[in-house]
């Protein structure tokens, strides 16, 4: 149902880490309303728990406060600047008494937003889309999966919700008809009691949706970001850079390597091979470095081709196996031989510099 054609073929790819980052930037993410929804109803519910008290106190001081006007402005009359006193009064009890109420409401859904996913700056959003201006783009959105759940989770609500206060109202409902044989303190503490039993299924109702909810949202985000092959490959060059273009790019770059390096060889000392697998070159010129270096090193056919430009060049060839297989394969090109092998080292060029005394 998800598995949408692109560019490429059947989107079955998991998005790589620049989509995510992408998507991301323009502030798309694996975010479920029903979390943030029951995180503030769940907060709300605690603080009105612990903060009946307060809240009843505000309105009976509230009351009586008002109340003790009505004698007052009953025999003097009130004028516009009274009654502008008392609506800025009024008005002042209603926010500090609700105040903590909105400030808690406001942090608990801003947190639980942030907790879904990684906070991030960015401005995209805000900026002008023309597409959703489009009107088959609009009837797309109203007839697409995404609205049927919505639809869907709704219904359940609203049935859900009908059913447990059907339900409360029926546990209660014989102390509701004595309600107004009850005294004032009686009766309100009676209304507490339901509303806080219907605030507590309701919140345990709204944990199971906003539980299934997240899962739905995690696995939609993923599904709608998955990627073809072919986007992931195009998506790698424009990354990496094309492989082919790379793989010359690496190609011209061995083959200057090797150019410098049989460049090179003439001025060598010696060169020691395996015989037939491997060939490393060394020169050590006295004075300017405290080891001999290697300035060729190949395998194989390389070197071969060591080996040909030496005797070109009259360099002399040196057999030592162990010795040949030991700078190969750690030894870099260009650095100089560790201390473990200078005495082997040693050795062989004072083998070569005998042989060239010998001649001359």
């Amino acid at each position: 149902m998800f598995a949408k054609e692109g560019p490429g073929g059947e989107k079955t790819e998991d998005a790589t880490t620049k989509k995510l980052e992408d998507v991301r930037e323009e502030g798309n993410v694996a975010k479920s309303v029903e979390v943030s929804t029951t995180a503030t109803l769940l907060a709300l519910f605690v603080c009105l728990k612990f903060a009946v008290g307060f809240i009843g106190n505000r309105l009976i001081a509230t009351f009586k406060d008002f109340y003790s006007m009505i004698t007052r402005y009953a025999v003097d009359g009130i004028d516009v600047k009274a009654f502008n006193f008392l609506m800025l009064k009024a008005i002042m009890n209603i926010a500090i008494t609700i105040a903590p109420f909105l400030l808690l409401g406001f942090v608990v859904a801003f947190l639980s937003n942030a907790l879904q996913f990684k906070f991030k700056v960015t401005s995209k959003p805000l900026m002008p889309k023309f597409n959703k201006l489009n009107p088959v783009n609009g009837v797309k959105r109203m007839f697409s999966l995404n609205t049927l759940v919505e639809l869907l989770k709704s219904i359940v609500k609203v049935v859900m919700i009908s059913y447990l206060a059907y339900g409360v109202f029926v546990e209660h409902v014989k102390e509701i008809y004595l309600i107004f044989d009850m005294s004032v303190m009686q009766s309100v503490s009676l209304m507490y009691d339901i509303v806080m039993e219907l605030s507590l299924k309701i919140c345990l109702l709204f944990c199971a949706i906003s539980a299934a909810d997240f899962l739905y949202q995690k696995w939609k985000f993923k599904t709608d970001n998955k990627m073809t092959k072919q986007e992931v490959k195009d998506e790698y060059k424009n990354q990496e850079g094309d492989p082919k273009v790379k793989g010359q790019q690496r190609q011209r770059m061995q083959q200057a390597s090797q150019r410098r390096m049989m460049a090179a060889i003439p001025e060598a000392d010696v060169v020691i091979t395996n015989p037939t697998h491997f060939a490393v070159a060394l020169s050590y010129k006295a004075g300017q470095g405290q080891a001999p270096i290697v300035v060729a090193k190949g395998a194989d056919f390389l070197a071969g081709r060591i080996k040909e430009v030496a005797r070109e060049n009259q360099v002399e060839i040196v057999e030592n196996k162990p010795l040949a297989r030991m700078l190969y394969y750690n030894v870099e090109l260009g650095a100089e031989i560790p201390p473990e092998l200078y005495q082997a080292v040693a050795e062989v060029l004072a083998y070569v510099y005998q042989l060239h005394n010998k001649v001359s």
